[in-house]
């Protein structure tokens, strides 16, 4: 009898499986229905299911864009019924209206996202037992080139990615130290203030984590007076700098003075050593004072104690320095330049040149650091006679300047740069512990780069309604939360087993790290496939054996191998 042998068809399955079971563990789709009601009429996948689906089409294709996502999910249809059972998935389940509907959802029901956002996070901590004690609190702004509007999410306002002439969004978000996760997100317009969304957000965080006695680190706008008083009041603690307005640099001069003086003796503060083979690293020197502090918080007055942390970064003054440096060489080279004479060249006088001088200092910000002479050539020119102009002895007075380094104040300027002071009602946070704990304030701004990045992608926009741009930032909250598990499964198990993993950078199979981002394990289960062959009129499903470093990634996950073995099962 002759066999008959064709391939009917093959779907990529790539990283798909992993996804939809991470999430399903973290069960998104359970709470986000609960949560979000959606119309009688509805048919076909849940909300909940939908945004699964759309979520690991994100996180695989790194494009958030409404119209692909009906394509993919027609050549990927068997994997996912077989990856999830309860999932029957049809192609019109992900058309663009769909999809719209949901964002419409997702951006126009806040209450309800406030309550998903708040089961979401206690599920993820009692599920995950993480350790609540330190939240890190920032915005950031997304930039579009769709028009402004009034009452519109897009408007002018400062800008964090230095384009000002483009109107924006403002996304403040409170993440879980040290894992990075979200625990909320508030989207508003462009030109909002940052220090009156710190304690709206702190509000929605107690109401998640349902304790006080919580560190909350943030930057200076969280260092207002309201902020840190309702802080105070809650229990809880702070940590934050002051701004520029609240210790400005007269102020820090005074407080320094017992330093110069010799009278107030510095902590040197080291970064902590990763393996035993690391050099210990002076990155910061500093000392600290008590400050009582009153204010009125919901028309009661309240006196609190607060440390006073003032601090001298070693990089940053030395960084402060250089671009003192380099300031310096331009006043000066433009000083100089007015003394060269020629075609085109005005002669100034000598209150024009002091006021040439005098902007060219405060353009550069190094006024008093240099020490400028100025030199008067009188000579007597014959002009002889012309028309009806009789011939002249004129007396003319050019002015010249030489310009040098002020030492002394040179010196002083360059001994007050890198300080800052900082503030923290937590008396029991050191002066290293403090800065230490601040210094990890990347762990918030890497998420916000992840928004930004190439795997969530949140610019460029291509939906033009502010309820689906509210929308979207929060699905894409969602699937940060999925990007910042991962990554803590795998380098918690990394770190109990004293290991490393090695494979994944493209170049270089053999470097190892114990700190792996997702994005990169993500990389590794490229190219899985899973092929339907025919043989003698009946099915079967042939997948992609896994190799050493899916396995161990898999492993690390506390994921079973089995998750894409059963996509190889006879179909029928």
């Amino acid at each position: 009898m002759k066999t008959s042998i064709n391939i009917t068809k093959t779907e990529r399955v790539d990283d798909i499986p992993l996804l939809l079971t991470q999430m399903k563990h973290m069960n998104i789709a359970a709470l986000l229905d609960k949560q979000f009601h959606m119309h009688g009429n509805w048919q076909g996948l849940t909300l909940g299911q939908i945004v699964v689906v759309w979520l690991s089409y994100i996180l695989s294709e790194g494009d958030h864009r409404l119209n692909y996502v009906q394509g993919w999910v027609a050549g990927i249809l068997m994997t996912l019924t077989i990856c999830w059972k309860t999932l029957q998935p049809r192609e019109l389940d992900f058309s663009d209206d769909r999809l719209g509907m949901v964002l419409d959802c997702l951006g126009g029901n806040d209450a309800e996202w406030e309550s998903y956002e708040i089961e979401q996070n206690s599920s993820l901590i009692r599920v995950y037992d993480l350790k609540v004690s330190r939240i890190r609190i920032d915005s950031t702004t997304a930039k579009s080139y769709i028009d402004v509007t009034e009452n519109g999410l897009f408007q002018f306002g400062h800008s964090k990615e230095h384009r000002p002439d483009l109107p924006q969004l403002k996304i403040n978000q409170s993440v879980l130290d040290p894992l990075g996760i979200p625990l909320t997100t508030t989207i508003v317009s462009g030109e909002s203030a940052d220090d009156p969304l710190y304690v709206p957000e702190i509000r929605k965080v107690q109401a998640t984590i349902k304790k006080h006695g919580v560190l909350y680190v943030g930057d200076c706008k969280m260092a207002s007076l309201n902020t840190r008083s309702y802080l105070a009041a809650s229990l809880d603690y702070y940590l934050c700098p002051l701004s520029a307005v609240q210790m400005p640099a007269a102020k820090i001069q005074a407080i320094l003075q017992p330093v110069w003086e010799g009278k107030q003796p510095l902590i040197p503060i080291y970064r902590p050593l990763e393996t035993e083979s690391d050099k210990q690293e002076h990155i910061a020197d500093g000392f600290s004072y008590n400050v009582t502090v009153e204010a009125e918080q919901d028309g009661k007055e309240i006196i609190w104690q607060e440390q006073h942390l003032v601090v001298h970064s070693l990089k940053h003054s030395k960084s402060q320095e250089k671009a003192l440096e380099a300031r310096l060489k331009k006043a000066q080279s433009a000083i100089e330049a007015l003394n060269l004479r020629g075609r085109g060249r005005k002669c100034l006088t000598e209150d024009e040149m002091h006021s040439a001088i005098d902007q060219i200092l405060s353009h550069h910000k190094v006024s008093g650091l240099l020490k400028v002479e100025y030199i008067l050539e009188t000579k007597t020119v014959k002009k002889g006679a012309y028309a009806e102009y009789p011939a002249q002895i004129l007396t003319v007075t050019n002015v010249f300047v030489r310009v040098s380094a002020n030492v002394d104040a040179y010196r002083s300027a360059v001994r007050n740069l890198g300080w800052r002071v900082f503030v923290c009602n937590d008396a029991s946070l050191s002066l290293i512990e403090a800065v230490l704990a601040y210094r990890a304030e990347y762990i918030v701004e890497r998420g916000f780069n992840r928004f930004r990045g190439k795997l969530l992608g949140l610019t460029p926009l291509f939906l033009s309604s502010s309820t689906r741009i509210k929308g979207l930032v929060r699905l894409l909250s969602i699937a940060l939360r999925v990007l910042c598990l991962i990554e803590f499964k795998v380098r918690e198990a990394l770190q109990e087993q004293g290991e490393k993993l090695s494979g994944i950078y493209a170049g270089n199979p053999k470097q190892a790290t114990a700190k792996p981002t997702t994005e990169m394990m993500l990389k590794v289960f490229r190219g899985i496939a899973l092929t339907i062959i025919c043989v003698n009129d009946i099915n079967q499903n042939h997948v992609s054996q896994l190799n050493a470093l899916q396995s161990r990634i898999l492993e690390l996950m506390g994921l079973p191998l089995t998750i894409y073995q059963k996509l190889g099962v006879q179909s029928g």
